[in-house]
């Protein structure tokens, strides 16, 4: 079960690099450079980020793209769904139509309960968040205690 696809990881990196450039336009060429996204992909990535109103562009010499909302107004749960749709854990049938077994199904309560947990924590994830926790990191301040590690998980 894959949580992000590609799409949405370099969604994710490419606003991380506007929100850390916030107010300036830069150029999807450096994004591309700086973060290791494939120059066309990260083009598609940008036009998809526009049409839904997180970032803006502008052609030009001095053009380029810029966020469109302060950081900490774009949720990472926005970002999942542009580009995977709603956040869903299971390909049940019971999403796509009655499934026989729905009456009896004891994992169906379950893993809606998880998908909300996961959903909640999503919506609490902003781009301004993430370049605080950045910040953070580029500190070496990683004593902090708003980080989990891998292993006490």
């Amino acid at each position: 079960m894959r949580v992000l696809t590609k799409n949405t990881d370099y969604a994710v990196r490419a606003l991380l690099v506007l929100g850390a450039h916030e107010g300036e336009y830069v150029s999807a060429r450096k994004i591309s450079q700086e973060q290791g996204i494939p120059y066309q992909f990260l083009r598609r990535i940008l036009q998809d980020l526009c049409r839904h109103g997180l970032v803006q562009t502008k052609e030009g010499v001095h053009g380029g793209v810029m966020l469109d909302r302060e950081p900490e107004h774009i949720r990472i749960k926005d970002v999942i769904e542009i580009f995977q749709g709603k956040i869903e854990l299971s390909e049940c049938m019971f999403r796509k139509q009655l499934c026989s077994n729905r009456a009896n199904c004891v994992l169906r309560h379950e893993i809606l309960r998880i998908e909300l947990m996961v959903n909640r924590e999503f919506e609490g994830i902003t781009i301004g968040k993430l370049l605080d926790d950045l910040k953070v990191l580029e500190n070496g301040n990683i004593s902090d205690k708003s980080f989990v590690s891998v292993d006490s998980v």
